[in-house]
């Protein structure tokens, strides 16, 4: 799920580690073709075949530093929060990104808006 991965890049980044390995799922893939598109991760790679797919993630530093400072879950698998693409605001003034699960994909809070789709609202990352 989302959260381990998410979870495992941040601490990854912490103790400075290039990659980071996590399990395979189509839904982690999706989330890091987003963060690869808008520069929170170098690279990634699909390693494995059936059951024992994992992604292989290199993890990007600026001067030494983390690129990811913070990640705020929204949505849990207990309690999900839902939104129109009119309630959606910028993150930190424009400088993060807001990741929504929509019944066209899973795809960021500036694609939704242009679209005009809102959905589950899964996390924000800067």
């Amino acid at each position: 799920m989302y959260i381990q991965l998410l979870t495992q890049l941040k601490n990854g980044q912490l103790v400075k580690k290039e990659s980071v390995k996590a399990a395979y799922s189509v839904m982690d893939e999706k989330i890091l073709k987003l963060l690869k598109e808008n520069g929170y991760i170098k690279d990634f790679e699909k390693k494995g075949r059936g059951a024992k797919k994992i992604l292989d993630v290199k993890l990007k530093y600026d001067n030494g530093q983390g690129v990811i400072s913070g990640i705020k879950f929204i949505s849990k698998p207990s309690c999900r929060i839902y939104i129109g693409y009119k309630e959606i605001k910028p993150v930190k003034h424009g400088y993060g990104l807001l990741i929504i699960s929509t019944p066209r994909g899973i795809i960021t809070n500036k694609q939704a808006r242009k679209m005009k789709v809102g959905g589950e609202a899964l996390f924000k990352i800067w």
